[in-house]
């Protein structure tokens, strides 16, 4: 059946409500239920990248948040593993097009992973011989697909490309061919993403199986640069910080600031509450702004400026530290109640924005490295 955007929200908007009533089911879990990863399947969300010359939707990175934005307001876990999972469209474009057909036969698969270079691939006659620890595999533990980035090695040292770097690919296997480590994730936030640590000793991979950012098969807006699979991530930290403000609207009617004064009459909890709708406000306008920005610029086959790529960096890693703010101060505001798991979702809301900030999106190095673009130099760093 083909689905089109509309299609997948209404879906996930009718599957949200459940959702929310399983999140303590899922922390405690520290992966997503089987159950609530085939209704995932069946809302459409992991085909969103998947091309329309395969029947797929292939929508936009900015529809692509809002999908995400809507599950992550449901619970943060599930947001997170729908943004890693819907990258299997995203990778089927790096992939020779009868080999993608072949590792994606079916629109509704999920990818998982880790793809910067933490593992080797040593040149063997028609592949790869693979070995490597690599973490944060978000998703693994219910993945079709699960990849692991390396560093080629050719007769013992590593492989240089044309510019003196040594050469990154992505390998990509059954997920049965890795050693995963389901005890490795116990974490402060995002519990349920079963982000495990996963090993590989003497894996082979052909290399046909294995991709380069550098080297799309398909043209588009998605592959023109090899940023796609960060533009979507903004999703989570947009509605784990919209949960949290609508909490605190739902538990307005029922909580005094002093005898007589009620929430919604309160002017400290008016001027909170007034602080994070700016703070999202702004958070998601630069989001989107950036994303369209880039998209019209990408769909039009010209390059981005380094202004351009530095402003879509900043308003990713902006909507993650604001998000780990609003989730703070609102965590502040509610007090006491806010530290009981079972009496309030702030506590979680919390926890996950803390732990989504560690990643590198969020990390205060993408400040850095956007600083050398708008200062006219070049950077190293990936997807920038």
């Amino acid at each position: 059946m083909k689905l089109g955007f509309s299609d997948i929200l209404d879906r996930i908007r009718q599957l949200t409500p459940s959702i929310a009533d399983r999140r303590e089911e899922i922390d405690n879990g520290r992966r997503l239920p089987p159950d609530l990863v085939a209704a995932l399947r069946d809302t459409g969300v992991f085909r969103a990248a998947m091309p329309t010359a395969w029947g797929g939707p292939g929508l936009s990175s900015m529809e692509q948040i809002l999908l995400i934005e809507e599950l992550a307001r449901a619970d943060g876990s599930v947001g997170w593993c729908a943004m890693i999972g819907m990258d299997s469209g995203i990778y089927s474009g790096y992939l020779r097009p009868d080999v993608a057909r072949t590792m994606f036969p079916r629109l509704d698969m999920i990818s998982a992973g880790w793809t910067p270079p933490m593992g080797r691939a040593h040149e063997v006659e028609g592949g790869y011989r693979v070995e490597g620890h690599w973490r944060f595999g978000s998703g693994c533990l219910h993945a079709d697909v699960l990849s692991g980035g390396c560093t080629v090695f050719r007769d013992g040292a590593p492989l240089l490309d044309e510019h003196g770097k040594p050469t990154w690919r992505v390998m990509m296997a059954n997920p049965g061919s890795y050693a995963i480590d389901e005890a490795s994730w116990d974490t402060t936030g995002l519990l349920g993403t079963g982000s495990c640590d996963y090993k590989a000793t003497d894996l082979f991979v052909p290399k046909e199986h294995s991709f380069s950012f550098q080297e799309p098969y398909r043209e588009g807006p998605l592959h023109r640069r090899s940023d796609a699979i960060l533009r979507k991530m903004p999703g989570v930290p947009l509605g784990v910080a919209r949960a949290a403000i609508d909490y605190v609207y739902e538990i307005a009617d029922r909580k005094t600031d002093q005898p007589g004064v009620s929430w919604r009459r309160s002017q400290r909890v008016q001027m909170v509450v007034a602080e994070c709708e700016t703070r999202l406000l702004a958070a998601r306008s630069a989001v989107f702004a950036t994303v369209e920005g880039q998209w019209e610029r990408l769909a039009a086959g010209q390059p981005l400026t380094k202004q351009e790529r530095a402003a879509a960096a900043l308003a990713r890693y902006n909507a993650f530290r604001a998000a780990k703010d609003i989730t703070s101060m609102l965590f502040d505001l509610v007090g006491g109640d806010a530290i009981y798991r079972r009496r309030t979702p702030l506590d979680r809301h919390a926890r996950d924005m803390i732990t989504a900030c560690q990643h590198a999106v969020g990390q205060h190095r993408i400040a850095e490295s956007s600083g050398q673009l708008l200062m006219g130099s070049e950077t190293d760093a990936a997807f920038i």
